[in-house]
Protein backbone atom coordinates (compact mmCIF):
# COMPACT_ATOMS: atom_id res chain seq x y z
CA UNK A 1 0.00 0.00 0.00
CA UNK A 2 2.83 2.44 0.81
CA UNK A 3 4.28 1.73 -2.62
CA UNK A 4 1.02 2.82 -4.25
CA UNK A 5 1.00 6.09 -2.27
CA UNK A 6 4.55 6.82 -3.37
CA UNK A 7 3.66 6.02 -6.95
CA UNK A 8 0.61 8.28 -6.80
CA UNK A 9 2.66 11.13 -5.35
CA UNK A 10 5.31 10.81 -8.04
CA UNK A 11 2.55 11.09 -10.60
CA UNK A 12 1.91 14.70 -9.50
CA UNK A 13 5.52 15.64 -8.80
CA UNK A 14 6.05 17.69 -11.97
CA UNK A 15 2.80 19.63 -11.57
CA UNK A 16 3.56 20.12 -7.86
CA UNK A 17 6.94 21.65 -8.65
CA UNK A 18 5.41 23.89 -11.33
CA UNK A 19 2.73 25.15 -8.93
CA UNK A 20 5.30 25.65 -6.17
CA UNK A 21 7.53 27.61 -8.56
CA UNK A 22 4.59 29.85 -9.48
CA UNK A 23 3.86 30.42 -5.77
CA UNK A 24 7.48 31.39 -5.15
CA UNK A 25 7.40 33.79 -8.08
CA UNK A 26 4.19 35.40 -6.76
CA UNK A 27 5.62 35.61 -3.23
CA UNK A 28 8.73 37.39 -4.48
CA UNK A 29 6.86 40.28 -6.08
CA UNK A 30 8.69 43.46 -5.02
CA UNK A 31 5.39 45.15 -4.10
CA UNK A 32 5.10 43.08 -0.93
CA UNK A 33 8.53 44.13 0.28
CA UNK A 34 8.73 47.72 -0.97
CA UNK A 35 5.13 48.88 -0.52
CA UNK A 36 3.81 46.68 2.30
CA UNK A 37 7.04 46.47 4.27
CA UNK A 38 7.32 42.68 4.40
CA UNK A 39 10.81 42.10 5.82
CA UNK A 40 13.18 41.22 2.98
CA UNK A 41 14.88 38.55 5.05
CA UNK A 42 14.97 34.76 4.94
CA UNK A 43 12.13 34.70 7.47
CA UNK A 44 10.09 37.25 5.56
CA UNK A 45 10.54 35.43 2.27
CA UNK A 46 9.72 32.08 3.91
CA UNK A 47 6.52 33.57 5.33
CA UNK A 48 5.46 34.94 1.95
CA UNK A 49 6.21 31.66 0.18
CA UNK A 50 4.35 29.87 2.94
CA UNK A 51 1.31 32.12 2.46
CA UNK A 52 1.13 31.46 -1.28
CA UNK A 53 1.76 27.74 -0.82
CA UNK A 54 -0.99 27.68 1.82
CA UNK A 55 -3.36 29.34 -0.65
CA UNK A 56 -2.59 26.70 -3.29
CA UNK A 57 -2.82 23.77 -0.91
CA UNK A 58 -6.06 25.08 0.56
CA UNK A 59 -7.51 25.35 -2.95
CA UNK A 60 -6.42 21.87 -3.95
CA UNK A 61 -7.62 20.17 -0.78
CA UNK A 62 -11.15 21.36 -1.45
CA UNK A 63 -11.26 19.08 -4.48
CA UNK A 64 -11.80 15.36 -4.58
CA UNK A 65 -9.01 13.13 -5.79
CA UNK A 66 -6.51 13.94 -7.13
CA UNK A 67 -6.60 17.44 -5.58
CA UNK A 68 -5.20 16.36 -2.20
CA UNK A 69 -2.46 14.34 -3.89
CA UNK A 70 -1.40 17.38 -5.89
CA UNK A 71 -1.54 19.47 -2.70
CA UNK A 72 0.88 17.00 -1.12
CA UNK A 73 3.16 17.29 -4.16
CA UNK A 74 3.22 21.10 -3.74
CA UNK A 75 4.07 20.66 -0.06
CA UNK A 76 6.80 18.14 -0.89
CA UNK A 77 8.26 20.49 -3.53
CA UNK A 78 8.41 23.31 -0.99
CA UNK A 79 10.26 21.30 1.60
CA UNK A 80 12.63 19.72 -0.89
CA UNK A 81 13.47 23.27 -1.97
CA UNK A 82 13.91 24.38 1.66
CA UNK A 83 16.23 21.41 2.29
CA UNK A 84 18.33 22.20 -0.78
CA UNK A 85 18.45 25.92 0.04
CA UNK A 86 19.69 25.26 3.57
CA UNK A 87 22.39 22.96 2.21
CA UNK A 88 23.44 25.59 -0.36
CA UNK A 89 23.70 28.14 2.46
CA UNK A 90 26.12 25.83 4.21
CA UNK A 91 23.95 24.27 6.88
CA UNK A 92 25.49 21.05 8.12
CA UNK A 93 23.77 17.75 7.43
CA UNK A 94 22.98 17.29 11.10
CA UNK A 95 21.12 20.59 11.37
CA UNK A 96 19.21 20.48 8.07
CA UNK A 97 16.64 17.94 9.23
CA UNK A 98 16.03 19.87 12.45
CA UNK A 99 15.66 23.17 10.59
CA UNK A 100 13.35 21.71 7.95
CA UNK A 101 11.20 20.20 10.69
CA UNK A 102 10.99 23.62 12.36
CA UNK A 103 9.95 25.14 9.01
CA UNK A 104 7.30 22.46 8.53
CA UNK A 105 5.92 23.15 12.00
CA UNK A 106 5.92 26.89 11.28
CA UNK A 107 4.01 26.41 8.03
CA UNK A 108 1.56 24.09 9.74
CA UNK A 109 0.87 26.60 12.51
CA UNK A 110 0.48 29.45 10.06
CA UNK A 111 -1.81 27.38 7.87
CA UNK A 112 -4.09 26.68 10.82
CA UNK A 113 -4.18 30.40 11.67
CA UNK A 114 -4.91 31.41 8.07
CA UNK A 115 -7.46 28.67 7.30
CA UNK A 116 -10.11 29.84 9.73
CA UNK A 117 -9.83 33.44 8.65
CA UNK A 118 -9.95 32.47 4.97
CA UNK A 119 -12.96 30.21 5.42
CA UNK A 120 -14.94 32.96 7.13
CA UNK A 121 -13.50 35.83 5.06
CA UNK A 122 -12.49 37.54 8.32
CA UNK A 123 -10.02 40.23 7.23
CA UNK A 124 -9.35 41.40 10.80
CA UNK A 125 -8.45 37.90 11.99
CA UNK A 126 -6.23 37.34 8.95
CA UNK A 127 -4.58 40.74 9.47
CA UNK A 128 -3.70 39.77 13.05
CA UNK A 129 -2.32 36.40 11.97
CA UNK A 130 -0.20 37.97 9.23
CA UNK A 131 1.10 40.72 11.53
CA UNK A 132 2.07 38.09 14.09
CA UNK A 133 3.74 35.75 11.59
CA UNK A 134 5.15 37.85 8.77
CA UNK A 135 6.19 40.87 10.82
CA UNK A 136 6.65 38.98 14.11
CA UNK A 137 4.15 41.36 15.72
CA UNK A 138 5.96 44.51 14.63
CA UNK A 139 3.98 45.30 11.49
CA UNK A 140 2.47 48.60 10.64
CA UNK A 141 -1.26 47.87 10.56
CA UNK A 142 -1.54 49.11 6.99
CA UNK A 143 0.97 46.57 5.67
CA UNK A 144 -0.68 43.62 7.38
CA UNK A 145 -4.17 44.81 6.43
CA UNK A 146 -3.15 45.26 2.80
CA UNK A 147 -1.54 41.81 2.72
CA UNK A 148 -4.66 40.28 4.27
CA UNK A 149 -6.83 41.97 1.63
CA UNK A 150 -4.54 40.64 -1.10
CA UNK A 151 -4.57 37.13 0.37
CA UNK A 152 -8.37 37.08 0.59
CA UNK A 153 -8.57 38.37 -2.98
CA UNK A 154 -6.09 35.71 -4.09
CA UNK A 155 -8.02 32.99 -2.22
CA UNK A 156 -11.19 33.90 -4.10
CA UNK A 157 -9.30 34.04 -7.41
CA UNK A 158 -7.73 30.60 -6.88
CA UNK A 159 -11.12 29.09 -6.03
CA UNK A 160 -12.26 29.90 -9.57
CA UNK A 161 -9.33 28.28 -11.32
CA UNK A 162 -9.92 25.14 -13.28
CA UNK A 163 -8.69 21.94 -11.63
CA UNK A 164 -7.60 20.54 -14.98
CA UNK A 165 -5.16 23.45 -15.42
CA UNK A 166 -3.88 23.05 -11.86
CA UNK A 167 -3.32 19.34 -12.46
CA UNK A 168 -1.10 20.33 -15.38
CA UNK A 169 0.87 22.70 -13.14
CA UNK A 170 -0.73 25.87 -14.48
CA UNK A 171 -1.91 28.54 -12.06
CA UNK A 172 -2.36 32.26 -12.31
CA UNK A 173 -1.88 34.59 -9.39
CA UNK A 174 -3.28 38.08 -9.29
CA UNK A 175 -1.11 41.16 -9.71
CA UNK A 176 0.61 42.16 -6.49
CA UNK A 177 -1.40 45.31 -5.86
CA UNK A 178 -4.11 46.24 -3.42
CA UNK A 179 -7.56 45.13 -4.55
CA UNK A 180 -9.91 47.92 -5.62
Amino acid sequence: MAFLRLFGRKRWERAGFALYTAAVRAAREPYFYTQLGVPDTMDGRFDMIGLFVFLLIDRLQKEGAPGPELAQAVFDAMFLDMDMTLRELGAGDMSVARRVKAMWEALHGRSLAYAGAMASGDAAELTQALARNVWRGGAAASGAAALAAHALWEHEHLAGQDLAALLQGRVTFLPAVAPA
